[in-house]
């Protein structure tokens, strides 16, 4: 199921319903993947201002991939402002 991102707060809250629907902690989450607990709140409540590589970590953590695509299919406007 593809669940379009358009606004860090869209991110932080898929991040936070996802690990919540697998059953993890924030603790357990970061134990799979060597990250901090604060870090994974962080990218749950702040996304903006974390890292790509802490982000992509987090991903594979809750069996998510991270897929880009064309402008042209993307909705219009930058709002990540």
């Amino acid at each position: 199921m593809q669940y379009p991102i358009q606004t860090p707060v869209q991110l932080g809250s898929y991040l936070r319903t996802r690990r919540k629907a697998l059953g993890l902690t924030q603790k357990e989450a970061a134990l799979r993947i060597g990250l901090l607990p604060k870090t994974i709140s962080a990218l749950e409540n702040d996304p903006l201002h974390c890292s790509i590589e802490s982000l992509l970590r987090l991903l594979s953590a809750l069996d998510l991939e991270f897929l880009l695509q064309g402008k042209e299919d993307a909705p219009q406007g930058n709002m990540w402002k």
